[in-house]
């Protein structure tokens, strides 16, 4: 008798909740109608306060509140923009009721760290959502190929290529992310890095479009350290001459090169007579960072992968 009451109570307060959630909903809907701003209406903030009043339904209440995620983005972009105050406050809340609901944090992100008016204009909101779904759900390879391109758009790379790392290394994770984790730590400047992980996708890989793309970027390396290399010279012959060196075979004559320096194909290395050390064909060597003359654009033909 008082297991069937105290199932009846339940009963009663479940529908009430659901009651009330879908008098909350309409009401919402009505106050829009009327025209009062959505941001004006008063919603729980508390994720913990949420959870109870779900009775143990988090995950339906959850995608209720991504819904509203939604429609809410949705009609200020639609509207022309504005400051998304709402965004990151509803998306908390979705994700805190269900840290497994991956597509809040996929496309929820974007909707943050997309610049004004086209979305929030806040990254570092993205950054902490995207960083707590890889909190709750390690396994998910996505969420950390989310994360490095948010940091990429903020020019951090090697944030960016510690996020595809991690990434490349959870099971079942696509190999592109380890060729996105060399990618970022050769334009970030992290060249030991880079080589590293180029040296590990051209061992690993089966792909000869992937092994010759990975031979190039370890040519593209090898050229920015040369140049990196030659420059200290060049500085160090201005240094106890006062002048800058006229050409490369000056600097071997003066003892300061044991000869004139070779790119990766072979080729001589140029300099300028601004000082520039500059290759002699960059179309031949894409993805080089350095040693590009001046005004050089890269032709159409050039982006295109060469035989390596």
């Amino acid at each position: 008798m008082r297991a069937s009451r105290a199932t009846a109570i339940g009963t009663a307060i479940l529908c009430f909740g659901m009651a009330a959630q879908a008098l909350l909903v309409r009401r919402l809907d009505g106050w829009r109608g009327e025209g009062r701003k959505f941001e004006e209406v008063l919603y729980v903030s508390s994720p913990k306060l949420l959870k109870h009043l779900s009775l143990g339904y988090d995950g339906l209440l959850a995608n209720i509140y991504w819904t509203r995620v939604v429609q809410y983005f949705g009609r200020v972009r639609h509207q022309g923009g504005g400051e998304y105050k709402l965004l990151w406050p509803l998306l908390n809340l979705t994700t805190q009721l269900d840290p497994q609901l991956i597509p809040a944090y996929e496309f929820g992100a974007t909707f943050l760290s997309l610049k004004p008016p086209e979305g929030a204009g806040t990254p570092e909101k993205a950054i902490e959502l995207v960083r707590f779904g890889i909190e709750s759900n390690p396994a998910d390879w996505r969420l950390y190929y989310h994360l490095g391109f948010i940091y990429y758009d903020l020019k951090d790379y090697r944030n960016s290529a510690g996020a595809f790392l991690q990434g490349s290394r959870i099971a079942g994770a696509h190999p592109f992310l380890k060729i996105l984790a060399a990618q970022m730590a050769q334009h970030g400047g992290d060249l030991e890095t880079a080589r590293m992980m180029w040296t590990a996708v051209y061992k690993t890989t089966g792909d000869p479009m992937i092994r010759a793309n990975a031979a190039l970027h370890l040519r593209a390396i090898e050229v920015d350290e040369d140049v990196t290399r030659l420059e200290r010279v060049r500085d160090r012959f201005r240094e106890h001459r006062g002048r800058a060196p006229r050409s490369f075979e000056e600097l071997v004559a003066a003892g300061f090169l044991d000869s004139v320096p070779l790119d990766p194909r072979g080729r001589p290395y140029r300099l300028e007579a601004d000082g520039s050390v500059v290759v002699g064909d960059p179309d031949a060597l894409p993805f080089i960072e350095k040693g590009l003359p001046q005004g050089y654009v890269r032709s159409p033909a050039a982006n295109r992968t060469p035989a390596p």
